[in-house]
């Protein structure tokens, strides 16, 4: 935990939490490519095609993984736009 982690703003402190968790994913994302990579070579060179079970597999973590960043996360634009159309059609009309 650095210094800046400690601040009291609200909105500096779900700023922070939210790349933290971007930069996560990013992580994952370049685990993800650099191993199946790998796997892929392995498996070319044995001549067989088993390493789509990884990668499908693992590629459906790392798709819910996203969707919980970019789409569910508090604070996301998708989430928000839905949260102003139902505000939008939750409000009495002026």
């Amino acid at each position: 935990m650095t210094p800046s982690d400690l601040t009291t703003d609200p909105l500096d402190r779900a700023a922070r939490r939210r790349v933290r968790a971007k930069l996560g994913w990013y992580k994952h994302a370049l685990i993800y490519v650099c191993v199946n990579a790998g796997l892929a070579l392995i498996a070319w060179q044995s001549g067989r095609n088993w390493a789509m079970y990884p990668m499908l597999g693992w590629g459906l973590g790392l798709a819910l993984h996203g969707a919980s960043v970019w789409l569910l996360a508090p604070g996301s634009a998708w989430r928000e736009r839905m949260v102003a159309r139902e505000r939008a059609r939750l409000s009495p009309p002026h």
